[in-house]
């Protein structure tokens, strides 16, 4: 790896190599390109020995890989990424992929059970979940059961917070994902460690008055640049909140080199940028490294 002061730990990376590829629908890639401004190569995807090369420039040393469950099966738009399909690459690289296994609400017991079974026998660290793609507040009954598998497994659970936006034209989704329903959650699971993606935009001081209320709450900065993050939010990074906040890039919305690039040119206090880069993420997934 190149020569960088802290090594990073990306806790949000959905791989996207040639034969994923296969398996998503068409929008993944025009929404990348058309939102994102990610070059042509989104649409030829990177095997993970690419994917590795470029996390090594980058000075990242892990990567969660997401095994997503994007909206209910039939659905306009929706697809899921098999979980053994991210176990394979996590038995493949054990020493730089972990893997998160996504949730479908609608898919109930059975839904649970398979959570269960890639902790179990896939060895995957945490639970993901796309709240707006199934238009179900983070607080909505029907995950609960899979929260309760959760805190059972001791396992956290990272969810998108904020706005949705319009990823598949046909079918817009509602953005139910406010910070505030993770209190509800929180209230009722004071084990499970709750970690809100995206940063929370645009209600960030929601997310950031969640996390400072719950010792189990956490945010986790991705998918939004850095240099545009909101000055109270590098803020709380930088002082109070330098506990409560988790590095991830929401790979490949945006690239690793530019986002780590970002961060380094906030130029946090020392002892706050390892804790964001590297040291919470090793604390709140329990990380034998």
């Amino acid at each position: 790896m190149t020569d960088f002061d802290v090594l990073a730990i990306d806790t949000v990376v959905n791989p996207q190599t040639p034969e994923i590829l296969k398996l998503r629908p068409s929008w993944g890639t025009d929404f990348q390109r058309e939102k994102f401004g990610r070059d042509d190569s989104v649409l030829d995807g990177w095997s993970y020995t690419e994917m590795l090369l470029m996390m090594d420039e980058a000075g990242t040393e892990r990567a969660f890989l997401v095994a997503n469950k994007t909206g209910q099966l039939g659905l306009p738009g929706s697809w899921h990424l098999p979980y053994e399909i991210v176990a394979d690459a996590v038995q493949q690289r054990p020493d730089r992929f972990y893997g998160l296994a996504g949730i479908d609400p609608t898919e109930g017991m059975k839904g649970v059970r398979e959570l269960e079974r890639a902790v179990k026998e896939y060895g995957f660290i945490g639970a993901h979940l796309y709240p707006h793609w199934f238009e179900l507040a983070p607080d909505h009954a029907k995950y609960y059961p899979f929260y309760a598998k959760c805190v059972e497994l001791d396992i956290p659970i990272q969810m998108q917070v904020g706005q949705s936006l319009v990823y598949f034209k046909d079918r817009p989704l509602r953005s139910v994902g406010r910070p505030i329903t993770l209190d509800t959650v929180a209230c009722d699971f004071p084990e499970l460690k709750l970690l809100g993606i995206h940063v929370g935009i645009p209600w960030t001081d929601e997310m950031i008055a969640m996390a400072w209320k719950h010792e189990n709450v956490f945010i986790v900065a991705d998918a939004h640049a850095p240099k545009y993050w909101p000055k109270q939010f590098v803020h709380y990074i930088n002082t109070f909140g330098q506990n409560k906040v988790i590095f991830g890039t929401d790979f490949p919305v945006l690239a690793f080199d530019r986002f780590r690039q970002e961060v380094d040119d906030l130029e946090l206090r020392p002892e706050a940028k390892r804790k964001f880069l590297r040291d919470n993420a090793i604390s709140v997934y329990g990380l034998d490294i």
